[in-house]
């Protein structure tokens, strides 16, 4: 890295990029204790534990702001275990890379997406599942691409942003035209970007999948610590996954 930021700040992505430079997508359902994404950018929150009374109170204080058959998704270093009246929709781990010695460029060429790409950006994500991406996902900070014949067939671009750190996100590649290295290609290219800019790169990639976390440590990625990702419903005390059935 180019220079020491500090990294405490990416145990909590989150609860850091809407409390700092994000802070005008945050939304607070019914207290500052909860901060959430509008939905059509990203389907997370952000919680910080001192706030709701630590580990015990996290998800009573949760169920309270987002209310009944309410939605939350935590991203963050360690998230508690939901008590009764929660229903887990998805739960896993992430690994959090940080760039470091970058590997030099790729020889592909890269074009900036705009608003008018928000269309094909979100159809080529909901096509390939780099994760989660919403109608206004671009809008959190710089896209790039791969056309061929004015089709978009790769991209990557940023999400969370945080004091001294960027993450990229939304890295995909077209069926048609994987295995062509373009994935990487756009990865180095947000990185450098984010670098030049005064930032240090990170990202994110599910525990198991080795072919990715393989790519990203051949392009210069080190694995920095895990970090749970858990998407819930709150139903109200009284519900059992039996009575849902």
């Amino acid at each position: 890295m180019t220079q020491k930021h500090d990294e405490s700040f990416l145990d909590n992505p989150v609860w850091h990029s809407l409390n700092g430079p994000l802070k005008r997508f945050a939304q607070t359902p019914k207290s500052d204790r909860l901060l959430t994404f509008d939905p059509e950018m990203s389907p997370f929150s952000g919680v910080e534990m001192s706030r709701v009374g630590g580990a015990e109170g996290c998800w009573a204080a949760i169920a309270e702001d987002v209310g009944l058959e309410g939605f939350c998704g935590l991203f963050r270093d360690e998230i508690p275990v939901r008590p009764a009246g929660w229903e887990d929709h998805f739960e896993g781990v992430c690994l959090q890379m940080v760039a470091g010695d970058l590997a030099p460029v790729l020889d592909v060429a890269i074009d900036a997406l705009g608003s008018k790409d928000a269309g094909a950006a979100l159809e080529l994500a909901t096509l390939t599942e780099p994760g989660p991406f919403a109608a206004r996902t671009t809008e959190l900070g710089r896209f790039v691409g791969v056309r061929r014949n004015g089709r978009l067939m790769a991209m990557a671009g940023e999400r969370f942003r945080i004091p001294g750190f960027v993450e990229i996100s939304g890295v995909c590649t077209h069926p048609d035209a994987r295995g062509e290295g373009l994935g990487a290609a756009l990865t180095l290219a947000v990185a450098r970007s984010i670098r030049a800019g005064g930032d240090e790169a990170f990202l994110h990639v599910l525990d198991d999948n080795e072919n990715a976390i393989r790519l990203y440590r051949k392009l210069g990625f080190t694995v920095r610590r895990k970090v749970d990702v858990v998407f819930a419903q709150w139903h109200g005390e009284e519900w059992t996954p039996s009575e849902e059935a």
